[in-house]
């Protein structure tokens, strides 16, 4: 019966799209809207983190390693300490709705990426390289926006069509799900959206005990080390000359920056990897 009133809800929900009349959210920039409910970000989020795991669990020469919970509890431990402090900061949009989970990825890859509904993908290989809690904490709440800010499902939506990613929370197109969890860490974003993550991430930072500005400290390590080998999550976020000097000003603006953390929870994960 759900599964029917399900269907009703897609059909309904695609002709008020045609007409005009669908209630829809537009992103802090403008330059695009999300056609899901809440509710179906979440579902869509959940379906693909599962496949996402089971990629990895399966095949992890090609999609990395997942860390299970069960079995690295300390890293998780001092990962979640930091995870933690940028969700409850009180600046996300939607906090209680999505189940914000933050999962280890062990392979020698400098990335990150979020699912829709804040399922969200750290590789031992960008945790190895940050040398400051601040810069992983400021890495962390650049996804933390994509997922809280929709820029994952409106680039999915972009891609794949509305249509298409209903008929995936109601479970059809199996086959196409893997396909969405296996090109989920080289999804490229717009420039507006990659702009406003990194705004956002200043924003979580605010109210915490680190430096705001902590993302800017990995662009300015990987802009150090030139071209010839740039980390996955530099090269696949387009533009990154002006965003360290954008994120600064924004962490001018909220005089937010310079703040003296402790290192120990990133020190004692690296150690754990």
């Amino acid at each position: 019966m759900h599964r029917l009133f399900r269907k009703s809800w897609l059909f309904f929900s695609l002709a008020a799209v045609s007409l005009g009349s669908f209630s829809c959210s537009k992103d802090g920039d403008g330059d695009g809207v999300v056609l899901f409910s809440i509710e179906d970000d979440r579902a869509l989020g959940d379906q693909v983190a599962h496949q996402t795991d089971s990629l990895m669990r399966v095949n992890p020469a090609q999609y990395g390693r997942l860390l299970e919970r069960s079995s690295n509890a300390a890293a998780y431990a001092a990962l979640d300490n930091v995870v933690n402090k940028v969700l409850n900061s009180g600046k996300l949009t939607y906090r209680t709705e999505f189940p914000w989970d933050v999962k280890i990825v062990q392979k020698d890859e400098k990335n990150a990426f979020a699912t829709p509904g804040g399922h969200i993908y750290v590789y031992t290989g960008l945790i190895k390289y940050l040398d400051r809690e601040a810069e992983l904490a400021g890495v962390i709440g650049h996804e933390i926006a994509h997922a809280d800010r929709r820029h994952t499902t409106k680039q999915l939506q972009t891609q794949y069509g509305i249509e298409f990613l209903l008929s995936l929370v109601l479970g059809d197109n199996s086959n196409q799900l893997v396909q969405i969890a296996a090109g989920l860490g080289q999804l490229k974003f717009s420039r507006d959206d990659e702009s406003e993550a990194d705004k956002y991430s200043v924003i979580y930072l605010a109210p915490t005990e680190y430096s705001c500005d902590g993302a800017a400290g990995f662009f300015i390590k990987a802009q150090s080390e030139g071209a010839s080998n740039p980390p996955t999550f530099l090269s696949t976020h387009p533009n990154p000359d002006n965003r360290i000097s954008a994120i600064q000003t924004q962490a001018q603006s909220l005089n937010c920056q310079n703040k003296a953390a402790s290192d120990a929870n990133l020190n004692k994960l690296k150690s754990l990897l």
